[in-house]
């Protein structure tokens, strides 16, 4: 049994020091707290991280907010439906909702948790506007073929990337295949800002407008008032945009975490590898399934799924031993202010059957071995 002084392996668990702390020193030397050079900065070099032009990228103050964004900027709103996985985010339905649309939850793969063509399509209509997807843990979607079908349809295209920051499909960075992708960069992330996130918006003028959206519809075009050489304190809005951005101490922070993403990346992988040796061959457990050649994996979750009558017990057992678990993301069309009535069995089997175990940079090899010994322990095997 754990006892109070026994250190607790979390699930998820960011990796912060003394470069962090230097990049804020710095940012507070300055005398310049606010969004600034150190911001455009951050939007610079995550554009490289993605390989995506520059001006397509803009930061925000949260992964929900550039959802919340998103949905505003491709004019979605009442009478619209916008199709998504049952098994995402909260932010994701909340986006939908909250602008007077209906979500309209799919299912998703038994094994992947990510939704399919297959699943998008069965629940499109023609008052679809938009679909939007989530590469579950870091494990990319068939985009070939979802691209293929959303575009047929003329439908716009939402990827929730926040778990995906390091994730490709087929060379290409998951959340650049959407009309906006968006990332997260809170306290529970691989790349960690405390809060804080990213939106790619593949068209250069819906980019523009999120500039202003972002920013409370300020108007960034110099001269707006003709009277601007004297009275410099005039202005213009476009839009009736919220205040969503980034300042200085929260991008000083990020730049020095996306330096050391390839390392936080490669040793994820390295537990993702011990966790697949480990527990292999477990009769009645699965693990995630291999990551396809074509793509690469964040690795954010890694996953078990077991006999619904096991997991709960399973999740019990390892915390007692000082192992924290989780099930990420409970089915969103069971949430009872949605108000759907969709019958959703693979989503349905999976909230009973699926359970997250730690994954991240900071989990030393003593750490993953206490883990695996206790998942074979509860199964007999020794």
């Amino acid at each position: 049994m754990a006892t109070e002084a026994a250190k607790l392996i979390n699930v998820f668990q960011p990796s912060l020091g003394q470069q962090e702390l230097e990049a804020v020193a710095r940012v507070f030397e300055s005398n310049w707290t606010g969004r600034g050079k150190i911001t455009t900065e951050f939007e610079q070099r995550f554009a490289d991280h993605l390989d995506a032009p520059a001006d397509r990228v803009r930061s925000v103050s949260c992964c929900t907010e550039g959802l919340f964004q998103g949905i505003e900027l491709l004019g979605i709103g009442r009478g619209d439906e916008v199709v998504l996985p049952t098994i995402s985010f909260v932010g994701m339905g909340n986006a939908v909702a909250a602008h007077g649309a209906t979500p309209v939850f799919c299912d998703v793969d038994e094994r992947t948790l990510n939704a399919t063509a297959e699943t998008i399509e069965a629940r499109l209509s023609e008052r679809t506007k938009a679909v939007m997807v989530l590469h579950y843990g870091g494990l990319p979607c068939e985009m070939d073929e979802i691209v293929e079908l959303v575009d047929s349809r003329g439908l716009a295209l939402i990827e929730d990337s926040a778990c995906s920051v390091s994730s490709t499909y087929k060379g290409r960075a998951c959340g650049t295949f959407g009309d906006v992708g968006v990332w997260s960069f809170d306290s529970m992330k691989t790349l960690v800002t405390g809060d804080g996130g990213m939106m790619h918006l593949r068209d250069p003028e819906l980019a523009q407008r999120a500039e202003e959206a972002l920013y409370l519809g300020l108007q960034t075009t110099s001269g707006v008032s003709s009277n601007a050489e004297r009275r410099w304190w005039e202005f213009e809005i476009g839009t009736f945009g919220r205040r969503a951005i980034v300042n200085d101490i929260t991008s000083a922070i990020g730049l020095v975490q996306l330096e050391r993403l390839p390392s936080f990346i490669e040793r994820s992988r390295e537990i993702h590898a011990q966790y697949d040796r480990g527990l292999a061959g477990i009769d009645g457990l699965l693990t995630p399934p291999a990551v396809p050649a074509e793509a690469s994996s964040t690795h954010y979750f890694y996953w078990l799924q077991t006999a619904p009558e096991k997991r709960d017990e399973l999740a019990l057992f390892l915390r007692e031993r000082g192992i924290y678990t989780t099930f990420r993301y409970y089915p969103l069309h069971l949430v009872r202010h949605y108000g759907s009535d969709a019958s959703l069995p693979v989503a349905e089997r999976a909230a009973l059957s699926t359970l997250c175990i730690p994954i991240h940079q900071a989990m030393t090899d003593d750490d993953v071995s206490q883990v695996v010994d206790a998942v074979r322990q509860f199964y007999g095997v020794v």
